[in-house]
């Protein structure tokens, strides 16, 4: 199945402030709401598990990552910032080899 995610890595997926702004982007297209870096997606509300699992397609196809295991907490996905730091540490354990 090829979607609109099916696309080559981002070339700024190292910055973290460039990443929170692209998730913040698909944050808003996705909720129809404006998000700061540090709101808590979850916390207001309206959003669901399935929004959850979304998140993570979408940041795994984004970014080329795999997110599994511990990594799949909620506390990684309830902040654009999270999910940033959270792109930026998998995609540096993808890059050095040590995986994840």
């Amino acid at each position: 199945m090829t979607t609109s995610s099916d696309r080559p890595v981002p070339d700024h997926v190292g910055d973290p402030g460039a990443v929170e702004t692209d998730l913040l982007r698909f944050l808003g297209k996705r909720t129809g709401r404006i998000w700061t870096a540090d709101a808590d997606v979850f916390g207001s509300g309206g959003l669901s598990s399935l929004f959850a699992m979304e998140l993570v397609v979408h940041l795994e196809r984004t970014y080329g990552i795999a997110v599994r295991g511990s990594d799949l907490r909620m506390d990684n996905f309830r902040t654009a910032r999270r999910m940033a730091a959270l792109v930026g540490r998998l995609r540096g354990a993808a890059g050095d080899g040590a995986g994840a």
